[in-house]
């Protein structure tokens, strides 16, 4: 039996690997152990109980106020304990975060194999998103297999001169969306969602808006806001929902400019189910999400991509979102588009989702089990 050490720290980690950990685990020949740094806590917790996804080790990382440099000196001697514990065969981290950086370089240092899941990705700007891009381009130079969600991240790692083990997969995010919509549906989460956001029902629309990039803290962030004020003012007749980041520097702008509008509800932030029955109910997603842009087409809903620059240009040449930043008349130029352009909006909602279609973890799986024999 090959040992798989699986590392994770986030909440879009945890929900990315949920579903290959599930997949692993109905192979005799693959034994997952799973390692949390607990960069997310209460919202990496929440994920895992919603999949029934066990925790072999919790590093609990995560201090007050801690920095990128003392998260990556803590993670990295931490996890060298758990690789001298488990002695795993192979090391699966996920996407660019700190923790799938210092995971991948801990692995690296103990000369074993690393699988890099949904690689390729690149927005060609090392200061967006910081840290992610320079995260995923260290760790695709020091991985073994490259699982890569589409065929433009598979180029990407060409053009960088990586050019094996490269298996395109799809993204295991649109696993985890068929299976959480699954479950919602098995266990009647919907009734609970619903008469929790009853308030809904007194509008004609439902917009749902996630913001929480740092490269857009300050005056990008502002005019974000200021845009959605301005939207929310021209159609009262639209609710616009707005779970809010527990990070001080976006709840005291969103706070200050949205407070007191009567159709922006400003909420505490969505668990994971709760945030994909809310995507459903919406019209159209306001977003810098990366994880809601690969989700929203399969539920044919429409993006508002609010990023200067975007990773997943597949959606953009798709025509399941718009890139338009956080400037002001971009954002409400596009949203008036949708609004009132019956076609436009139907072409964006009913476009093939770029980034799969539910059956990545079973190919990952396959794929695994060619390179034992």
């Amino acid at each position: 039996m090959q040992n798989i050490l699986i590392i994770f720290g986030t909440r879009p980690e945890a929900i990315k690997f949920a579903p290959l950990i599930k997949a692993l685990k109905t192979s005799k020949l693959f034994n997952p152990i799973v390692c949390s740094t607990g960069q997310h806590k209460q919202m990496l917790e929440q994920v895992l109980n919603f999949f029934s996804i066990d925790v072999d080790f919790n590093l609990a990382l995560m201090t007050k106020n801690q920095s990128l440099l003392e998260l990556t000196s803590s993670a990295i001697l931490k996890i060298k304990n758990i690789i001298d514990t488990t002695n795993p065969d192979l090391i699966f981290v996920q996407g660019d975060t700190t923790t799938a950086f210092v995971g991948a370089l801990a692995g690296f240092y103990s000369k074993i194999p690393i699988a890099h899941l949904e690689a390729g990705l690149r927005s060609f700007d090392l200061a967006s998103p910081f840290p992610e891009e320079g995260n995923r381009k260290l760790i695709g130079n020091i991985s073994t297999y490259h699982f890569t969600p589409t065929s433009n991240a598979t180029n990407n790692l060409k053009k960088e001169q990586i050019k094996n083990n490269i298996f395109e997969v799809g993204n295991t995010v649109i696993d985890a969306l068929l299976l959480t919509l699954d479950i919602i549906k098995t266990n009647g989460l919907s009734n609970k969602f619903e008469a929790k956001h009853e308030s809904l029902k007194e509008f004609e629309k439902n917009i749902l808006i996630t913001a929480h990039r740092r490269e857009s803290f300050g005056a990008p962030f502002e005019e974000l806001c200021d845009a959605i004020k301005t939207l929310a003012i021209n159609y009262p007749n639209i609710c616009f929902t707005f779970p809010v980041h527990l990070n001080p520097v976006v709840q005291e702008i969103v706070y200050r400019t949205l407070e007191n509008i009567e159709n922006v509800k400003l909420i505490a932030p969505l668990d994971y189910p709760e945030l994909i029955w809310m995507m459903n109910q919406s019209y159209l997603i306001i977003t810098d999400s990366g994880g809601i842009q690969e989700e929203a087409p399969t539920l044919g809903k429409p993006i508002i991509v609010i990023r200067e620059v975007t990773e997943r240009t597949e959606g953009i040449v798709a025509g399941t979102a718009i890139l338009t930043g956080t400037n002001k008349n971009k954002i409400i130029n596009a949203f008036d588009n949708l609004i009132t352009d019956g076609s436009l909006y139907n072409k964006m909602s009913t476009s093939k989702n770029p980034y799969g279609n539910g059956n990545t973890s079973e190919l990952i799986q396959q794929i695994l089990l060619k390179q034992q024999t």
